[in-house]
């Protein structure tokens, strides 16, 4: 409900002002240099790149486990199957799918430093308007933030201890992140919040639908034994290449046994 009520607030206020995305960005601008000055910085730029590096460095034990369970699906997954799931699944469409596939594609919305307040070629246009001159990697909304702030998958999967400052660590990871984004005149305030608020949503929606809510809730072996079923035509075909037939697809019980 906090995040729909965010998205809604910030929606409205800056659909109905928009001039209030050009005055944010303005803070980062030096109007006598004509540019946004942090871009040039290199720490900065170092700082963005690591940003991305951290995430998907993050992911990358999820990757590994589904792809070794793809190359041996006689074998268990080594990380839970629920958080191979949320992990993977969540990075996919909040830093993929949605992000690049959906609206920076279609959503003409240039850049600040595309945009002729900030001596650009194009017009300015409000966050919920798509017919900009840019043509494709547009403005709305951030990927790099929507993968910043897809570090609450990550964070929802800590020990109940730290849960909470996990949480407060992907904030603190996203909001840094959206801020550098904005100073190199890459993305707008709108841009990179409602980045932030669609890979929470994502996230909110995947752990329930894995972890909490009673009607579709799974257990780990479940999806592993989904991924087994899945993988294991390739397997039997590339073992009968060799000439030895691993049969159908085994029961867990049998798996567990072997």
């Amino acid at each position: 409900m906090i995040a729909l009520g965010l998205a809604l607030v910030i929606g409205l206020v800056f659909g109905l002002y928009p001039q209030f995305d050009l005055r944010i960005a303005a803070l980062f601008y030096d109007p006598t240099a004509r540019d946004f000055p942090l871009r040039h910085n290199v720490a900065a730029m170092i700082a963005r790149d690591a940003a991305m590096w951290v995430a998907w460095g993050i992911a990358a034990p999820a990757i590994v486990a589904l792809v070794a369970k793809m190359i041996r699906p006689d074998r268990p997954l080594f990380l839970p199957g629920r958080a191979v799931a949320l992990l993977l699944i969540s990075i996919t469409l909040s830093a993929g799918i949605l992000t690049n596939l959906t609206f920076k594609s279609h959503w003409g919305r240039p850049r600040p430093i595309a945009t002729q307040e900030f001596g650009g070629p194009w017009p300015f246009k409000a966050w919920w308007d798509p017919r900009g001159a840019c043509p494709k990697n547009c403005s709305f909304f951030s990927g790099e933030s929507a993968t910043a702030f897809w570090a609450y998958a990550p964070a929802a999967l800590a020990p109940p201890p730290w849960r909470p400052l996990a949480y407060a660590g992907a904030t603190v990871f996203g909001i840094v992140t959206s801020v550098l984004r904005m100073a190199f005149g890459g993305h707008y305030f709108t841009d990179v919040t409602i980045a932030g608020i669609i890979s929470f949503l994502v996230i909110w929606l995947l752990y329930g639908w894995l972890y909490r809510w009673r009607a579709t809730r799974m257990s780990d072996q479940r999806i592993d034994d989904a991924l087994t079923r899945f993988g294991w035509p390739g397997y039997r075909w590339r073992r009968k290449l060799g000439g030895h037939d691993v049969g159908p697809v085994p029961t867990a019980t049998n798996r567990a046994s072997r």
